[in-house]
């Protein structure tokens, strides 16, 4: 599938602010089966420093800062994309089980931001929780191949949670959306990220888009999409990392759009930073994903 994204972010702050710095991470990193055909990104106003640069994960970042005051600032990133059908889906078979791949990823080397090791462990927001891990743990029983445990697991949290916009914010802890079983695609992410990691499974956490399809016989609505989040399993060597969509329940396909993995949203937020002055501000944000096939 060939797509064409539109995201804007809008922020209009209560007073002038002075000074602003901030992180973006709007461009796709370099990611299997998924081509960037060109990039844009316009900021009003102009901001004083652009620099652009990989990393820590993967990530691709603007860090921009603005020297004069502003009132208002608008940013909007536009790309085009292919995203190729996951080739894993034909080689089930060589996937490795639990047991198997716990041992593989304690005993890597890879110290990459595609290794294994740089997800195994707690992060700043999805943080150890007893309680995730032992709901989750019949999930990942010794023996099962870790395709099967992951999908098992997609499947409970898409079941028993129930998916409520205004029951959660950025900031809330995975402990909190799994004890009221209620959130957004964020948090359900987090909690398999928790899960996974609690059984010793490298799992991240996928920030981009997903093709949204309009009710039969409605037109496409322009601008009504929204960014979208998943989590990511180890699956060994063979296959890789396989992106597993809680909210939907679905492992991610040509319909998923990838634009950066992390350790959780912290690391790949699409927006964040810091300003003086203004007192508070709103952020209005708009998403448009558009199939050119």
């Amino acid at each position: 599938m060939r797509y064409r994204v539109r995201h804007t972010t809008s922020l209009q702050y209560e007073g002038p602010v002075s000074l602003a710095r901030m992180n973006l991470r709007l461009n796709p990193a370099p990611w299997p089966g998924q081509r960037l055909i060109d990039y844009h990104l316009d900021i009003t106003p102009a901001p004083a420093l652009v620099e652009e640069a990989a990393g820590p994960w993967i990530v691709n970042r603007h860090r921009i800062s603005f020297a004069a005051p502003l009132a208002r600032l608008t940013i909007e990133s536009r790309f085009e994309v292919e995203v190729a059908p996951p080739s894993f889906a034909l080689d089930m078979a060589v996937g490795s089980t639990v047991a198997q791949l716990r041992a593989a990823a304690l005993s890597s080397g890879d110290l990459s931001a595609m290794s294994p090791a740089s997800y195994l462990y707690a992060s700043p927001l999805a943080d150890d929780v007893a309680e995730i891990a032992e709901w989750a743990a019949p999930f990942f029983t010794p023996e099962t191949p870790v395709i099967d445990a992951g999908e098992a697991l997609m499947r409970a949290i898409h079941h028993e949670f129930r998916y409520d916009d205004e029951a959660t914010d950025v900031r809330t802890p995975p402990r909190e959306a799994f004890r009221q079983r209620r959130g957004v695609c964020q948090d359900f992410a987090h909690v398999m990220i928790v899960a996974a990691r609690g059984a010793g499974i490298p799992a991240a956490y996928i920030s981009g888009y997903l093709r949204t399809l309009p009710p039969a016989g409605q037109p496409r609505l322009i601008g009504a999409d929204a960014t979208h989040a998943w989590a990511a399993l180890w699956c060994g060597e063979a296959l890789g990392w396989v992106g597993f969509d809680p909210t939907n329940a679905c492992l991610a396909a040509s319909d998923h759009i990838f634009t950066a993995m992390g350790r959780d949203y912290a690391d790949v937020a699409p927006v964040d930073g810091v300003f003086l002055g203004g007192g508070g501000q709103r952020v209005d944000v708009e998403v448009d994903v558009e199939p050119l096939d």
